[in-house]
This record gives C-alpha cells, structure tokens and sequence, in this order.
C-alpha cells in the first residue's frame, strides 16, 4: 500500500510503511521500503535511520545517494561528501553513481562551492547525445551548478540538452530555459 500512495499521499504512504515496519522490522526490503517512504515525506532523520538499519542487514550500496541527500536534508551537507568518499561509493557504477554525483554536486552548492560542484558532474556521461531520466537528471543539475558558478550561457545549453533528453517529464528544464531566456520553447 506504501509504494501505491507514495506519489500521490506521501504521508499516508508513510503511516503504511511504519506500520509494516512494526510487523517485519527485521526484514531489509521492509525497512528500504519505510527509509524511501520517510525520504518522499521529508522525514530525513527517520530515512536515513531506516536506510542505515536496511544496508546493514542486506550490504547493498543502492540506496548510498538517497542516504547522502537525507543528509543533506538534515543540514549536513559534509557528511554528504562523507558518503561520496566512502569506499561503497567508488564501487557505484552506471545510474547509481550519476545519482550519487548529483547528490554530491547538491551538497557542493549547499556549502557555496560552485565550481566544484560543476567539476563533481563531469563525467562521460555528460554527453548530449543521451535520452531518458538519468540522462535528463544529470544535465539539469549541470546546468543547474554551471548557472550557481556564472556561467548562465552555459548552463542554458545544458538545460536544453536536459529539456530535449527529458522523455518522461522529470524536470523543469523547459522552465528554467524560458526563466533564463525569457522566451518560451
């Protein structure tokens, strides 16, 4: 019932999901299951309680960027970093390890660190060429960073890359383009 609710009423989503905690806590894809459900309703420190206690009895290194933004969340943007330079992190190929980039790139701004955020996204993947929702993720936050660093031109380029890789309608790339520009697509 959890992940049915969970686009549509988080918070409902998340009694359900505590609910099946309390029966089966001892169960990993449980307690995944309450730590993603408590990360959808903005409860950071109960995700990343949840998602700590679900790694440890199953050893997976999926869940490492949604932990790192909780931390985030929390006001930690360096315990964030902390996760990056984990070594379950250097183990992190394909989506997981964009996914861990972007949250690190996040982290990066959060703490002012513009540049650095941009050289965080650089990555063979930063190719234009590539369609779908890693790929639309990854270009609006380098757009995103280059935009927070003063390279506005930039970063316009990459949120059309971002807009044009955007199949499914993830981002708000075409906005943010027309907010830039002040000219709709």
């Amino acid at each position: 019932m959890a992940g049915r609710l969970l686009d549509d009423d988080p918070r409902a989503a998340l009694t359900h999901a505590r609910a099946a905690r309390q029966r089966a806590g001892r169960i990993a894809v449980v307690r995944e299951a309450a730590g993603i459900t408590a990360y959808h309703a903005g409860e950071w420190a109960e995700a990343l309680s949840e998602l700590r206690a679900a790694r440890r009895m199953s050893g997976g290194t999926g869940l490492l960027a949604v932990m790192a933004d909780c931390e985030r969340g929390l006001g930690r943007p360096e315990k964030a970093l902390e996760l990056g330079r984990s070594e379950e992190a250097r183990k992190l190929t394909g989506d997981e390890a964009t996914e861990l980039r972007i949250v690190l790139a996040g982290a990066r701004m959060d703490l002012g660190q513009y540049d650095q955020a941009v050289v965080t996204l650089q990555t063979p993947d930063l190719d234009p060429e590539r369609t779908g929702t890693p790929a639309a993720r990854l270009f609006y936050a380098y757009a995103d960073a280059l935009v927070a660093a003063g390279r506005t031109e930039e970063g316009l380029q990459w949120f059309l890359h971002s807009a044009g890789a955007d199949i499914e309608g993830v981002t708000d790339a075409e906005e943010r383009v027309e907010e830039l520009t002040g000219e709709s697509l």
